[in-house]
């Protein structure tokens, strides 16, 4: 029998109001599910909470020690071990291992196994390789006190804020995933382990100041990208036009911020992070501005340095290490040879990209450059997080003001031979429980988002993937973010994050 067309309307109205009156929320039934999530979670065989507290027993372990390390007695001044010769040994002896471990992998098709191969700029390997090496002079400008390379330094910091809101951009704007899951994983494999330390050790966290600096860059790159994805999705916009403009609004959010006494806002924090802010207020937002262009410059990579033409490939080679030369010397020229570090701090967050970009435009000036990586420097740069915080209580001492002299006789006054033998004891040490504390905090952060999953209802899904249509230019944008995206996959003992890495 054909149902009226006003009874089936009343009909739905009252599915309707039935629907509404399941879904209103209900405490009580809240708490149930969400105990019976907990105990799921706790009944897992593996990331449950089982693994979880034998991570929290081994944080433990390393609180221990970094808290021992950090009280180490005898210690002397850091400025007693002003060194600048002894900063450019290790140089050379990293870059000895980086010729040793010089590893190459021809380029490889793309994805539908087709056509010439793909010329990849600032793969995963590369971009750990580069975090690796800039976290080796940051440690050893530290160690060493080498005063003349600050503006330098200052550089190699702003590339690592550069690199949260690049990567995180190539992740959010291809996989559309902004999720509570991605959200706690990315806050815990920040902040877990410095949070730890600076409440076990007692030590303020400004001494961290790049935590919530990359914290900072991960959330405002994470909503910058959902404007844009609600722009295409909600608006109707192209995908060039959305992103565009929540790149754009990002901007102005950021000059109305530091731009104005609304800066002074994180003076009721510290003056440290009014500073160390104000130092990088744009790196993270140049990092998404990069991500947006990063397809653009795929094609750009393809067409110069692709198999289609070898004297074009020569000629641009050329021109491109030249034109990435030209940068580095107009910054340095210009900025980076400014010796009183007072009048270049107030130019740096404007001038800085200059000397990356041009790094970049060097780095990856032929093919066979970004066919090629040091698996010792990709070492160093997956654990970048872990050495950054516990430089200051295991390498170094005391909050990073002292050096721990282990070796007898490799004091201030102590011989340069037993000096380094102590310095490669500390940094054995040092490096070890970095190693260890970055494993420690990856089972923990896998541990808590399956709880995550499991209380929100997403413990079947890899990954909340909601991409917009497909469009002729999101397609061209994505062309090249395939494998770039890799910088940015979910930690879990294979990959790494490249937003969170971190520099003094």
């Amino acid at each position: 029998q054909r149902i009226a067309p006003a009874q089936a309307m009343k009909g739905k109205a009252a599915d309707d109001g039935n629907s509404k009156e399941r879904r209103r929320f209900n405490p009580a039934i809240t708490i149930i599910s969400t105990m019976k999530s907990i105990k799921a979670w706790a009944a897992q065989d593996k990331n449950g909470l089982k693994d979880f507290m034998k991570a929290q027993l081994k944080v433990a372990i390393i609180l221990f020690i970094a808290n021992a390390g950090n009280k180490f007695e005898p210690a002397y001044p850091r400025n007693d071990n002003h060194a600048p010769t002894m900063f450019w040994i290790v140089n050379a002896l990293l870059a000895i291992g980086t010729f040793f471990t010089w590893k190459w992998e021809a380029s490889k098709v793309g994805r539908s196994g087709s056509g010439n191969p793909r010329i990849i700029c600032l793969g995963r390997e590369q971009t750990e390789e580069w975090k690796g090496w800039m976290q080796w002079a940051f440690i050893f400008y530290h160690y060493y006190r080498v005063y003349y390379v600050y503006n330098e330094i200052r550089v190699f910091v702003s590339a690592y804020v550069w690199m949260t809101g690049f990567g995180n951009f190539l992740y959010f704007d291809k996989k559309a995933d902004f999720s509570i899951e991605r959200f706690v994983s990315m806050i815990i494999r920040i902040n877990y382990f410095p949070l730890l330390l600076s409440f076990f050790l007692t030590v303020p966290l400004e001494l961290y100041y790049v935590v919530p600096l990359h914290t900072t860059g991960f959330v405002v790159t994470m909503i910058t990208c959902w404007i844009g994805y609600k722009f295409e999705t909600a608006c109707g916009m192209g995908y060039w036009k959305s992103r565009t403009m929540a790149v754009a609004l990002s901007l102005f959010g950021h000059i109305i911020f530091y731009e104005t006494p609304a800066v002074n806002f994180l003076l009721l924090f510290s003056k440290e992070y009014h500073f160390r802010f104000q130092a990088d207020k744009y790196s993270a937002w140049l990092g998404m501005a990069s991500g947006l262009l990063w397809g653009k410059l795929g094609d750009y990579m393809q067409w110069a340095h692709g198999y289609e033409n070898d004297q074009r490939r020569r000629i641009v080679s050329i021109v491109q290490f030249c034109g990435g030369f030209g940068l580095i010397a107009f910054w340095y020229g210009l900025f980076g040879s400014i010796q009183d570090k007072y009048t270049y701090n107030p130019v740096h967050p404007y001038v800085f990209i200059f000397a990356v970009v041009g790094w970049l435009m060097i780095r990856n000036c032929t093919r066979y450059l970004t066919e090629c990586h040091s698996t010792l420097l990709e070492f160093l740069g997956r654990h970048t997080l872990e050495t950054y915080v516990l430089q200051f209580h295991l390498f170094m001492t005391h909050n990073v003001q002292y050096i721990p002299a282990v070796i007898p006789g490799s004091g201030a006054d102590g011989s340069a031979v037993l000096k380094f033998l102590n310095m490669l004891l500390c940094g054995s040490v040092f490096l070890t429980t970095a190693v260890f504390a970055r494993r420690v905090t990856v089972a923990t952060q896998v541990s808590v988002v399956d709880l995550v999953k499991n209380i929100t209802g997403t413990m079947d899904t890899s990954m909340t993937q909601v991409v917009p249509q497909q469009s002729t230019e999101r397609k061209d944008s994505e062309h090249e973010s395939e494998e770039t995206i890799e910088l940015t996959k979910a930690e879990s003992g294979e990959n790494g994050f490249n937003s969170t890495k971190v520099l003094d």
